[in-house]
């Protein structure tokens, strides 16, 4: 099982702050910013359709759980709406709908044929069994079935679930249909459709746009450091290919603590190590370190890879960093960011900095419909021009606007998604300007 290991990236959890409030909020300064008609606020900040499901599992005493889920799906005017399913017991309705619509901002700053959906179930997958998780996998998908599919809306993986578990998921919507469908999930094992790379696509990505901020900032990252906020799927995976490029990574913490080491720790060996089943606090060939001591560690680079709300009035003013890579959805609180700003910290926000995990599902996909696959070289090559071609044109909006990476990314998706809607006739030209 891989789900439990990715429980790091989802636990750390501070300062709440209504995501879809912040959202809205960002939206609605985009839209004026961009000079555009607030009738394009109002399309955007609803999605198009939230399903709420009750989800009974007998669990391996005997007795019926009923748990809670959701999906929402934001906007589909571009294509099908797509985004993960998470499995984490602070999942929450307004959390859903937040979350859909960076997912149709995220494809639209990258020019993918996607909307943005997510999914969710209240649940700690801690507390359950392998045979437990499944049957729950396998009722979500049973409940959704009816708005999802390769042409509607496609699910994958997100915070405590993986591969094993969008196998599960497929294997019941295929039942249901009563033949393959590879393309109605992403994320899937290799062998019955998945795609290269999918895996490590998100921490690849995350650690292409650093490499993007570096050469804009005049940093050696041969030279530099960083520190690490989660260590899932995408942190560990960021560690990884950071490490790849010479960055000394000093810290890491997951859910239950951390490690420090000023000389770098030994990447490699930690990843075995939580591989291994083992938390990051557990590791001895380091120093241990608090959550809150993370952030104010002299380091070059800070990547929070957790959940919302890490970065907080509270927590940014101890941020010594020349770049913050926002690798999880929402890490940083409008009070956090503003702090950031008066710092003159380069932000990735995470509408760019996360976007190569649907960049690569979308690649799945697209493999899936064609029923012909790609080498791993081949998905990391367009992975690499997709990212890099998001991040200039979110730098350019930066430049030319003068304003602070975050708004010119919601600029540059808000502008793509205002096209689409003119396209089709949902508003006119004349709110465009």
């Amino acid at each position: 099982m891989t789900h439990r290991k990715d429980k790091a990236e989802a636990d750390i959890t501070t300062h709440n702050k209504n995501p879809y409030d912040i959202v809205k909020d960002l939206l609605k300064d985009s839209v004026t910013e961009l000079g555009l008609n607030e009738n394009i606020y109002h399309i955007l900040k609803k999605p198009n359709r939230v399903l709420e499901v009750s989800l009974p599992v007998r669990m391996d005493n005997g007795r019926i759980r009923n748990f809670t889920g959701y999906r929402s799906q934001h906007l589909d005017i571009i294509g099908p709406t797509k985004g993960g399913i998470r499995f984490h017991p602070n999942v929450n309705l307004d959390e859903v709908k937040a979350l859909s619509i960076w997912m149709s901002l995220k494809s639209a700053i990258l020019d993918l044929p996607l909307g943005g959906g997510k999914g969710g179930v209240i649940v700690d997958p801690n507390e359950l069994s392998e045979k437990e998780i499944e049957e729950l996998s396998r009722t979500y998908i049973r409940k959704i079935t009816p708005i999802i599919g390769p042409q509607k809306d496609i699910p994958a993986p997100d915070v405590n679930t993986s591969p094993e578990i969008m196998g599960w998921m497929i294997d019941e919507y295929d039942q249901l249909r009563g033949y393959n469908i590879p393309g109605m999930l992403t994320g899937k094992p290799i062998i019955i459709g998945g795609s290269e790379g999918r895996l490590e696509a998100t921490g690849r990505g995350v650690v292409l746009t650093i490499r993007e901020a570096a050469k804009v900032l005049g940093m050696d990252l041969s030279s530099s450091t960083a520190a690490l906020q989660g260590f899932g799927n995408v942190g560990s995976m960021a560690a990884k290919f950071l490490h790849q490029l010479g960055v000394k990574v000093v810290a890491v913490t997951d859910a239950k603590g951390g490690v420090y080491d000023k000389e770098g720790l030994d990447v490699p060996d930690l990843l075995q190590f939580v591989q291994d089943g083992y938390s990051v606090s557990e590791y001895t060939k380091a120093d241990p370190l608090t959550n809150e001591d993370l952030f104010g560690l002299p380091v070059d680079i800070f990547i929070p890879a957790a959940i919302e709300n890490q970065i907080t009035k509270n927590t940014a003013p101890a941020i010594q960093a020349k770049i913050v890579a926002e690798a999880a959805n929402g890490p940083t609180t409008p009070a956090g960011d503003e702090i950031l700003e008066e710092k003159n910290i380069f932000v990735i926000p995470d509408i760019l900095c996360n976007a190569g995990g649907v960049t690569v599902s979308y690649f799945e996909w697209v493999q899936n419909e064609m029923n012909y696959y790609w080498k791993a070289e081949e998905v990391n090559q367009k992975l690499e021009e997709r990212m890099v071609f998001g991040f200039q044109n979110v730098l350019k909006i930066r430049e030319e606007r003068g304003i602070r990476m975050r708004n010119a990314a919601y600029t540059v998706g808000i502008k793509h998604i205002a096209q689409a809607l003119v396209a089709r006739g949902w508003i006119k030209d004349a709110d465009m300007r």
